[in-house]
């Protein structure tokens, strides 16, 4: 029966997800403070019901319940129980059921929490909160249910992807969704707000900490995919551009560009139509990402390729959402009071730019994307590979990055450039020394690398000079937070550069006893053997690798064969330096008693997902110090209502 409770509970979010939408628009056009009301518990029992339909799909993957259709093609009873839970949404409609689950919970929070924006704009938000969730709901209950019994249920299942048999997929996936719905509540406040006329400081402050939520989330989703598929699938690489993992990273570009807009409104009521523009976007943006990996038009490793019924489902959503967005934007906006404004020199200034370049990259990630789509689906086949994002987006971001290490330094309203120039002045002499020093000591390697490690020298120096001068001790959390995050997209940056411009591959045949060299280290192959695991069976390279006159290390690179379904994968080994990694994958036997072995040296490669550890973790602290700031705040007003009520109680 856990199938059919899970069942049951999706239905009745469905129901209470269609009751808040109706009782939230009744009340914003009645005004009605009894309807606003009953919007909220509403609202949390769905989230409830959500989570529930959620954990009886996770038991039923458990069990092994082989009379669920779902169980049967995403599972077997012989694998790791891991593997079994993270299972539940590593396919199409358990991880549908995961975003609409978290959809749920981020509603019901923002119905018990926000107490920032007035009733009536609440009110609106949640309404907006439950029209998506009722798309999606009716996606699952209608096109993809997932808890669907099998009249005639097998002995065992057709196993996971072994590709998705990883530690990753326990939490990749839900990082990622908690982004993207970390954005829909973003669009939902930016619709409750056109539909109230509320676009403001206030309802900027309420949906700030949803923004930085859902951009930690997909900073961390991005980077952690990103390692997964570097070390999983024994191809050497960090990014290749894949249309699916351009998918998660349109909307980290639109969070990023949302989140500068969304502070400056929240604190100096600028950019009103900016934020409540990128608010749609990013939301697009994810849509889009659902659409693309559910609509069976990729193939990719972490694509859902499935019929394109539901594709037509999602986008039938995809247009009812974001076009009647589109059309409220279109028609209230003109309504909206103009913000504070600002000069060009000016840390608004910068911002507005920091925006305009990243919707620039956007554009390009997204024609990049979906032109191969578009003339496919018109008889012309064709491809857009890295070379033409490396080369369109790549000098754009190199820009932004000067951008990025010149607007903390400015002032808002009113700047000078002399005066930025001067603040500027060791990021600048910073950035200079170090494309010397490098043309120097490594010779000419590529215009972009070199830019890139001296521009990310000088927006590491930049990222911390806002503290300069500064109580560290009373320095606002916030604050390290944006030194943080930056400093770790300089990290990031030196990384990717580093690693494009310094990596050395090498592909061997080798018998046993025979080396190979690549980068500083020397790699002997000293026997295969078998290897027996859990659900797989797998022959094992044992390579002894040395470095100089340090002590040699054993790395083991599997060439592993799972039967369930039959699958063989590449299983890569990787040996970590303070410099960098020796990357190391087993190929095939070549007849003469050789084996392939494919050897990269990757200088500072680590350094890519260390920035991106960072990044999150700035975003958190900033999260954290806007928290500490409003309660700040809220006591300060408290004990001020206090003494003024005590004063006028006593007279004073």
């Amino acid at each position: 029966m856990t199938a059919e409770a899970g069942l049951v509970a999706l239905w009745l979010a469905a129901a209470l997800a269609a009751m808040q939408l109706a009782l939230a628009a009744l009340a914003v056009r009645r005004r009605d403070d009894l309807l606003s009301a009953a919007v909220r518990p509403v609202a949390i029992v769905q989230g409830l019901l959500a989570v529930l339909a959620m954990a009886m799909l996770i038991r039923v993957f458990l069990l092994s319940d082989m009379s669920v259709a779902l169980v049967v093609a995403n599972s077997h009873s012989a694998k790791p129980w891991l593997y079994k839970f993270a299972g539940a949404w590593g396919n199409h409609e358990g991880s549908m059921l995961l975003w609409v689950t978290i959809l749920g919970v981020a509603g019901a929070a923002v119905a018990w929490l926000e107490r920032r924006v007035a009733e009536r704009t609440l009110t609106a938000t949640l309404g907006a909160q439950a029209a998506i969730a009722l798309g999606f709901y009716a996606f699952l209950l209608f096109a993809s249910n997932p808890f669907a019994r099998l009249a005639n249920p097998p002995l065992d299942g057709q196993g996971l992807n072994p590709l998705l048999q990883d530690p990753g997929l326990a939490f990749h996936p839900p990082t990622l969704y908690a982004g993207y719905v970390g954005l829909s509540v973003a669009f939902s406040f930016a619709v409750g707000a056109l539909l109230t006329r509320d676009v403001g400081p206030a309802f900027a402050r309420a949906m700030r900490p949803w923004v930085l939520a859902a951009w930690v989330f997909l900073t961390i989703g991005i980077t952690a995919g990103s390692y997964w598929a570097y070390y999983e699938l024994g191809w050497g690489g960090w990014w290749f551009w894949d249309p699916v993992e351009n998918a998660s990273l349109m909307p980290w570009l639109a969070a990023t560009a949302l989140l500068h807009s969304v502070s400056v409104l929240a604190t100096r009521d600028g950019l009103r139509a900016w934020t409540v523009m990128l608010a749609v976007v990013a939301f697009s943006m994810s849509m889009l990402g659902t659409f693309l990996v559910r609509s069976g038009i990729l193939t990719s490793v972490h694509a859902f390729a499935v019929d394109p019924e539901r594709g037509t489902f999602i986008l039938i959503l995809l247009a009812i959402y974001i076009g009647g967005a589109l059309t409220l934007f279109a028609t209230r906006i003109g309504l909206v009071r103009a913000g504070n404004t600002f000069e060009l020199v000016s840390r608004e200034g910068s911002l507005v730019a920091n925006n305009l370049l990243l919707s620039v990259i956007l554009g390009i990630v997204l024609i990049g994307t979906f032109y191969p789509i578009v003339a496919a689906a018109m008889g012309t086949q064709l491809s857009v590979g890295p070379p033409f994002f490396e080369k369109a987006a790549g000098p754009i971001a190199l820009v932004l990055v000067v951008i990025m290490a010149a607007g903390p330094l400015l002032r808002w309203r009113r700047d000078s450039a002399a005066a930025l120039v001067k603040r500027m002045t060791w990021p600048i002499a910073v950035t200079g020394v170090s494309a010397v020093s490098l043309v120097v000591l490594a010779g000419w390697f590529g215009l972009l690398p070199m830019f890139g490690l001296a521009l990310a020298a000088g927006l590491a120096v930049a990222s911390i000079v806002p503290l300069f001068g500064r109580n560290l001790l009373r320095t606002p959390m916030f604050v390290y937070g944006m030194v943080l995050a930056h400093l770790g997209i300089a990290i990031s940056l030196a990384g990717m550069a580093a690693s494009t411009a310094f990596t050395k591959e090498t592909l061997v045949a080798k018998g046993i006893g025979e080396a190979a060299s690549v980068g500083p280290y020397r790699v002997t192959l000293r026997g295969i053997r078998p290897v027996i695991g859990d659900n797989w069976s797998a022959l094992e390279a044992r390579l002894e690798v040395q470095r100089g006159e340090a002590a040699s290390a054993l790395l083991t690179p599997q060439s592993r064969f799972f039967s369930n379904p039959p699958t063989t994968t590449s299983e890569s080994a990787i040996l970590t330096a303070l410099d960098g990694q020796l990357y190391t994958v087993l190929g095939q036997p070549d007849g003469q008693g050789r084996w392939q072995i494919r050897l990269w040296w990757k200088p500072w490669v680590t350094l890519i997902w260390f920035g991106g550890l960072l990044i999150a973790v700035g975003g958190a602290l900033s999260i954290l110090g806007h928290w500490l700031r409003d309660r700040r705040q809220k006591r300060r007003a408290h004990d001020a209502a206090e003494a003024a009520a005590y004063r006028e109680a006593w007279g004073a």
